[in-house]
């Protein structure tokens, strides 16, 4: 599993890339590293080695996987917290040791190690031999998927947290396996499929991460959240389509907007807004689904108060993968 990971597609043809895939040159290496991952200092560890680098890519909607390796041995450290990246580091084969505390972890094949770059220090060596499978991911991605699934934003109990997971025939593992053969395809609805994919990692890694923290994301800050929180998600929700305004929201609720807005944001990790604009989106993508042919996308983009049509396609592709105009075609199909 994964040994051909983004080299071969589902169907078992050779995946042709347009970008060159190897390179002997220092340079040309670090700089598909700073654009991959994010800047970090790279040392071999025999000074006078030179690399023999694979270096393949694939985009999965906002999470990039890509095939790496260094072809010699080194030591990474002084990764950019600015990027704001998370890594997740999948060994093929070879070894790598990461930085976790007082005892280093080490990962062999078909093992995946994690790290929120933006959130803590780290660094790694590689042995001659390793290969990886990796995934680079806006930490605000993660917080998204977080809300979106389980309505609160963890925080830094998990984030600080440099975890090992998968394994050989894990569900991680095979998902892995998955990605990697869908994205190596050139089918119609690519980029619907990669932010589906990227969905799906953002969940699984979601979980895996939190489960070896012990954090029970189902029974989190969800539960925890007043009762004035709750019940005004339940208000945006049912009234999404023609919405009161947040002051009218905490007034009906008994408790001050600022108070609503601060309970969102340390219980959901999002705004009153935020979580509002979320609906109606989800609201309008049902509907463009569902709705008669004649009706048109700004007849339905209009009944859920959306007017600035240019700014709506840039948010709906951000959420759904697609524009409306794609969803309306498959509802005509």
């Amino acid at each position: 599993m994964l040994e051909e990971a983004l080299l071969v597609d589902a169907s078992g043809a050779a995946i042709r890339h347009d970008r060159r895939t190897r390179s002997t040159d220092w340079e040309e290496v670090q700089a598909f590293c700073k654009t991959a991952y994010m800047p970090y200092r790279v040392r071999p560890l025999d000074r006078l080695a030179l690399p023999d680098a694979t270096m393949i890519s694939a985009p999965a909607g906002r999470v990039l996987l890509t095939r790496f390796s260094y072809g010699t041995g080194i030591h990474l450290d002084r990764f950019d917290p600015e990027a704001g990246n998370i890594l997740v580091l999948t060994t093929l084969r070879g070894a790598l040791r990461h930085q976790t505390g007082a005892t280093p972890a080490t990962t062999g094949a078909g093992e995946s190690f994690v790290v929120d770059c933006a959130r803590t220090d780290y660094w790694l060596d590689g042995d001659d031999d390793h290969m990886q499978l990796n995934l680079t991911l806006p930490h605000r991605l993660m917080e998204e998927t977080a809300a979106r699934w389980f309505g609160f934003v963890p925080d830094d109990a998990l984030w600080t947290r440099r975890v090992k997971i998968g394994g050989r025939d894990s569900a991680w593992l095979r998902l892995l396996d998955y990605a990697a053969r869908r994205l190596g395809g050139t089918l119609p609805g690519t980029e619907v499929i990669g932010r589906h994919l990227e969905e799906m990692l953002c969940l699984e890694l979601l979980r895996e991460w939190a489960g070896q923290t012990g954090l029970r994301l189902e029974d989190g800050a969800r539960a925890a959240a007043p009762f004035y929180v709750r019940r005004a998600e339940e208000m945006l929700t049912a009234e999404a389509r023609d919405p009161p305004t947040i002051g009218t929201v905490a007034a009906r609720l008994g408790v001050s907007a600022r108070t609503l807005s601060e309970g969102f944001r340390r219980f959901r990790g999002i705004s009153p807004h935020a979580f509002l604009a979320a609906r109606r989106l989800e609201g309008l993508h049902a509907e463009l689904t569902s709705a008669p042919p004649e009706r048109s996308i700004g007849e339905i983009a209009s009944g859920w108060g959306f007017v600035n049509f240019g700014a709506l396609a840039g948010q709906y592709r951000r959420r759904f993968g697609e524009l409306p105009s794609q969803t309306r075609a498959r509802r005509r199909l």
